[in-house]
């Protein structure tokens, strides 16, 4: 009995139930990042930044909708499991333990920035892997979605990148900077 795997192929149902997983880790993580991106909102209220974490916000939100729609255009049904651990990590996302004081200056919010900017790069990887997989001939994901996807991500680490820079002198050296 010859037990050698089945040639792949782009509906290969295997290949489906390890994309499907791995759509399904990061719409659990785009919930958390939601969260995450709102609180941030919050420490930056009544800076010149509080509209860059305004947009962020509403973009990270749209994006995870976007990831969802893609995971039901695929025909997946998000994991019901994932999805309540999602909800538990959206909401242990609002204790911010990065930035617990809500400020936007101090230790704090350095690393509140640095976990965005993480955040936001796994959000870009997974699209890039994504599209990837319509250059290596999936013709189930749309191609120019996926770019304005990556491009989108990439815009939005250039915002906390240009945060980040404008604010360190803030946080870290003493004297009116």
């Amino acid at each position: 009995m010859d037990r050698s795997p089945a040639p792949r192929s782009n509906s290969n149902p295997a290949d489906s139930s390890r994309l499907s997983a791995y759509l399904d880790d990061h719409l659990v993580a785009a919930a958390s990042g939601v969260k995450l991106f709102s609180t941030a909102q919050v420490s930056w209220r009544g800076t010149k930044h509080e509209q860059t974490f305004a947009s962020l916000t509403r973009e990270i939100s749209a994006d995870r909708d976007e990831l969802a729609q893609i995971i039901s255009s695929l025909g997946y049904t998000p994991s019901r499991v994932k999805m309540v651990i999602a909800q538990v990590g959206a909401q242990l996302s609002r204790i911010n333990p990065l930035n617990l004081r809500r400020s936007a200056k101090g230790s704090g919010a350095q690393l509140e920035l640095e976990a965005l900017q993480s955040a936001v790069r796994g959000k870009e990887c997974m699209w890039e892997t994504l599209d990837a997989l319509t250059e290596a001939g999936s013709t189930e994901l749309d191609a120019e979605q996926l770019r304005r996807l990556t491009d989108r991500a990439r815009k939005q680490q250039e915002q906390l990148a240009q945060v980040m820079r404008e604010t360190a002198a803030e946080r870290f050296l003493s004297g009116d900077h």
